[in-house]
């Protein structure tokens, strides 16, 4: 017990090391795949390792290849950091080692997923009677959002497409904006829609769907199985769709509204964005993230459904052998995993962390954070291409080959660390403000290293 104990203390204390040195180190560095992929590599040995000596031996392996993510200077992904009591719980959940499929296999696992569910769902402005699945990711959630879809608009057309498949269904049409999350194909496709069904709907000068070209598109359609996907925070732009008109048209279309917020329905959270986000809970499921926005730890997200009957009809089943199945539907039957790990400890905790007042501050400060990275970018001579509504900053250096030299330049520097994007055309550096830990000093920093990396190419600055 004595060496169980000191290993688990080693193990803490590596990953408090780490997390500590976050503000100072590079944020990623050049690495040789080659070798990092060496040091990992070799014969799986015949004799066993003693712990100890696994975890020093994974700590050399691994610390070359870390990218700072969780750090307060990169603003890739639209990921955040993991809070301390949102990554402790997660620690005590690997060591607690329990199974989230039912209330039988870990009760402890279910209330917190639902005691976490109920206060996810009061700062999201969602309503109450909805149901929370605790997913892994964006496309967990959206998928489970578009097989509840799925489900009832086929329902509604006399088709039970659990027991009958889709083979001889009626066909099914997906209305989307045209610069939908890429995860809304992909679900399509596992959910053997295919990406044939996509119907898409010109966007604005932003990026939010265009409401009139959606009323065409409805009209033009006529009756039939309908699908329309909005999305609250556009993947460049953070643009959100008018998710109040969209939602309105859907229904009286007869269709299912499903929102896809993986970091955008995050603005319903403070009373300074909340209106970029107005109509939201009039929709029929969402799909939003915990591990972007939130700053929870990986993988946490979460798929919510207004007819919690379908969200269960679409995702559960039952077993004999599965002592529990069956009754109200709790973490198993709102998900496509079984044997799920009880993430909603860390969401609990980081919830209660940082409270109702907390999640608020930390989104209004995450956008003054990107609107200072705009200015600061702007007053350098870097041209801003997007209205930055929320944390989303797009920025220009020219042509599209200088541009995408200056986003490999700072990725190289390591001060920190942006991504690079295409839209409208245009190759443009991606800034993302996510992180609760991100200061106006790591702004300032970050804009200084960027234009000295961005004046040292040369090149025309802007069109």
């Amino acid at each position: 017990m004595d060496e169980l104990r000191h290993l688990f203390r080693r193990a803490a204390d590596h990953a408090a090391d780490y997390r500590l040195s976050l503000p100072d180190r590079p944020v990623g560095v050049p690495v040789d795949q080659a070798v990092l992929n060496e040091a990992f590599a070799g014969p799986l040995p015949d004799a066993p390792t003693p712990p100890e000596r696994v975890l020093a031996e994974l700590v050399a392996a691994a610390e070359p290849g870390l990218v700072a993510t969780a750090g307060p200077r990169y603003f890739g992904f639209v990921v955040g950091g993991a809070s301390p009591a949102a990554t402790a719980a997660d620690m005590l959940a690997a060591g607690w080692d329990q199974i989230a499929f039912n209330a039988v296999t870990s009760p402890a696992a279910v209330a917190a997923e639902t005691a976490a569910g109920t206060w996810l769902k009061e700062l999201l402005g969602i309503p109450a009677t909805a149901s929370a699945g605790f997913v892994t990711g964006g496309q967990a959630a959206n998928t489970a959002g578009l097989a509840a879809a799925r489900h009832q608009v086929l329902a509604d057309a006399g088709w039970d497409v659990e027991r009958r498949g889709l083979t001889g269904a009626p066909a099914v049409r997906v209305f989307a904006g045209a610069e939908r999350h890429a995860t809304i194909d992909r679900s399509l496709r596992l959910l053997g829609l295919g990406t044939d069904a996509l119907r898409p709907v010109p966007t604005g000068p932003q990026g939010a769907i265009d409401p009139d070209a959606l009323a065409a598109a409805l009209r033009d359609a006529g009756p039939g199985p309908t699908i329309v996907c909005l999305q609250a925070g556009n993947v460049n732009t953070g643009a959100c769709d008018d998710l109040r008109r969209a939602c309105d048209l859907v229904h009286r279309h007869g269709g299912w509204a499903h929102v896809d917020g993986a970091f955008g329905l995050w603005a319903a959270a403070s009373p300074a964005t909340r209106h970029l986000v107005d109509g939201l809970e009039t929709a029929d499921s969402w799909a939003c993230d915990g591990h972007k926005w939130l700053n929870l730890p990986y993988d946490t997200a979460f798929a919510f459904c207004a007819r919690p009957d379908v969200h269960a009809a679409a995702m559960s089943y039952a077993a004999a052998y599965l002592v529990g199945s069956g009754g109200a539907p709790a973490g198993a039957d709102l998900t496509a995993e079984s044997s799920r790990r009880a993430r909603g400890f860390a969401v609990w905790a980081g919830l209660r962390e940082l409270g109702r007042d907390g999640v608020a501050a930390l989104v209004e400060r995450c956008c003054a954070l990107a609107r200072r990275f705009a200015d600061g970018l702007s007053t350098a001579g870097f041209e801003v291409v997007n209205d930055v509504v929320l944390n989303q900053v797009l920025v220009g250096f020219g042509d599209d080959a200088r541009t995408d030299r200056v986003v490999a330049a700072v990725q190289t520097d390591g001060t920190c660390w942006a991504g690079g994007t295409t839209w409208r055309g245009r190759r443009l550096m991606r800034i993302s403000v996510s992180n609760a830990t991100t200061t106006e000093a790591d702004v300032d920093r970050s804009v200084a290293a960027i234009a000295r990396l961005a004046h040292g190419i040369g090149g025309e600055l802007v069109h």
